[in-house]
């Protein structure tokens, strides 16, 4: 029991002793005795009182914190504890689920409908190393929940930022008018007039669905736990990213597809040059210094670069001072980090047209703590058995069905290069 509550029940039974004794016309000298005692130990028990609530107050206060804390930091100790191991036995043979992975989905379920079995995202970690104690594997790695699903995904080097979305769509209100400055041009005269502050909002959807189909054979089902836990994380992570990847740069918005933001930089408003020459640092610094111009970086260490490996291929073997033997590559990185330039040739259409075949690039960067490009996720990854199609094998095919979405917040974030020969 609380110190103060103890001191409240105290003080309540002092009054009721005094009342008795008050009320009475005549007193002994006993009870004047008591009487004087019952007020003393009341006086002091308000100063008590008022100590107790002080230090009880930072106790809650803490606690509180705790409790803030507490059931993500459990839910986290949870999914490093899922076995889709489990998953899989449950959907091949109906085994019963337990433990955390039991958990684990009956949360999900209590928070958005599957027809198969959720699988969080974080469970699709590649995990570096497990420590295997009684068949329960013990990741020994945790990362931020983009890095842990994606570790060398180009949408994810290129600042792209993943949002969790229980249901529902999400927008990001991006401000377009806002407050105006001027001086005063005379002693009488006004400032500047005000004007409306408008904002455009950019909206994540749930109206694309990934499907992903891998098929466990009856002999990697009888495998020890370990084995399939890394063969399963290593499928799903290796398909989903790839197709994530795509989606995000190059998706069409259209069959199913979210828009991309190298396909639809003319619908979300981001510039776009045509080069037209060869690939130089003098191209890309140009769209550099076009983000520094318009406040979107404060140098060119803060931008991101996206190329196809064959652009790479040419800016190296451009030689820009032939005494010295730089080349074109090296004034690059000497400005932007090799650390933000990122290679794909999932994330960028192979080159075309020519002689000589022309590509295109991306140049991002994050401003005022904002991402330039986001990825949302809904619910967690739906995967369903199909027990019949490869009956005859024993085989079980899983369908793993995930739906995301890309928006762009803000245009100045991003530029295109196109007809890089």
């Amino acid at each position: 029991m609380l110190e103060s509550v103890k001191i409240q029940r105290r003080q309540s039974e002092i009054r009721q002793a005094l009342a008795e004794l008050v009320g009475k016309s005549e007193l002994t000298e006993d009870e004047t005795r008591s009487m004087e005692t019952l007020d003393r130990e009341y006086r002091s028990n308000e100063t008590r009182y008022r100590a107790a609530l002080i230090a009880e107050d930072a106790e809650r206060r803490e606690a509180g914190e705790d409790l803030e804390t507490r059931s993500e930091r459990e839910y986290s100790e949870l999914i490093d504890r899922f076995e889709l191991r489990q998953v899989a036995l449950a959907l091949d043979e109906g085994r019963p689920l337990d433990g955390p992975t039991a958990e684990v989905v009956q949360e999900l379920r209590s928070q958005g409908g599957y027809r198969g079995v959720p699988v969080p995202w974080q469970a699709l970690e590649v995990r570096a190393g497990e420590t295997v104690s009684t068949a329960t594997p013990d990741p020994v790695q945790t990362r931020p929940i983009i890095d842990r699903l994606f570790p060398q995904s180009v949408a994810g080097r290129m600042g792209a930022q993943m949002v969790s979305i229980d249901s529902g769509s999400v927008e990001w209100p991006v401000t377009t008018q806002g407050a105006t400055v001027g001086w005063q041009a005379t002693e009488t005269g006004d400032v500047a007039a005000p004007q409306a502050f408008q904002t455009a909002d950019r909206p994540l959807k749930p109206d694309h669905t990934l499907g992903v189909q891998m098929v466990l054979t009856r002999k990697a089902l009888k495998q020890s736990g370990a084995a399939l836990e890394q063969a399963v994380r290593r499928d799903m992570n290796a398909a989903i990213g790839a197709a994530m990847d795509r989606a995000v740069f190059l998706g069409s918005g259209a069959s199913g597809e979210p828009l991309g933001v190298i396909a639809g930089a003319a619908t979300y408003g981001i510039a776009s040059t045509a080069v037209g020459a060869a690939a130089s640092w003098a191209a890309f610094r140009a769209e550099v210094t076009a983000f520094m111009v318009a406040n979107a970086a404060s140098s060119p260490s803060a931008v991101r670069l996206l190329i196809r490996p064959e652009v790479w291929d040419a800016l190296d073997d451009t030689v820009f001072d032939a005494g010295s033997g730089i080349t074109e590559w090296d004034r690059l990185v000497k400005h932007i980090p090799a650390g933000n330039v990122a290679m794909s040739s999932n994330a960028l259409d192979a080159p075309a047209g020519g002689p000589p075949a022309e590509s295109s690039a991306l140049l991002t960067t994050a401003t005022g703590g904002v991402a330039p490009i986001f990825v949302g996720t809904w619910g967690a990854v739906d995967l369903i058995r199909d027990p019949y199609s490869k009956a005859a094998s024993g085989a079980l095919t899983l369908t793993a069905l995930a739906t995301m979405d890309v928006t762009v917040a803000r245009p100045a974030q991003l530029r295109v290069l196109t007809g890089i020969q």
